[in-house]
């Protein structure tokens, strides 16, 4: 198996953690909008997730520059940028007194972000199969230049 395929999986498996955390945080905003939750705990269940989600979405970043994907690192940069900017000024908790008037933006933030995620997660798959293809292919030639080499 090639470091390729391999680093695609990591790159698989921290796509479907932020996927998921932007989906559950999508589905506690529409429980509060749609009163089955109380304001208190769904900022306390989507603020719980917050930090770690920031900081897996800066590893992604952080690793697709480090592995010279330059196309993903920068289509990125900008929703890492903008979350650096979200922690810096402090405004990356959802308030409790405060959430049903940003309700709209933060739903619509969020939505976009899963939206992100979404084609990110083509362009993973995409690149998956084409690096298991690629492997597969590399170790079908090495068998045949072996087995040519022991013939003579």
């Amino acid at each position: 198996m090639s470091w390729e395929l391999i680093l695609w999986i990591i790159f698989f498996f921290i796509n479907i953690a932020l996927l998921g955390s932007t989906f559950y945080q999508i589905l506690c905003l529409s429980d509060l909008e749609a009163d089955y939750m109380n304001p208190y705990e769904s900022s306390s269940r989507i603020n719980s997730i917050v930090v770690p989600d920031f900081i897996l979405q800066g590893v992604l970043c952080m690793l697709f520059l480090l592995t010279w994907h330059w196309f993903l690192f920068l289509i990125s940069v900008p929703i890492t940028c903008y979350n650096a900017m979200l922690f810096m000024k402090r405004q990356h908790l959802i308030d409790v007194t405060e959430v049903f008037r940003t309700l709209s933006a933060e739903k619509k933030y969020r939505v976009a972000k899963l939206a992100f995620y979404l084609f990110l997660f083509i362009i993973v798959i995409i690149r998956i199969l084409a690096a298991g293809s690629l492997s597969l292919y590399q170790s079908e030639e090495e068998l045949d230049i072996r087995s040519s080499f022991l013939e003579f």
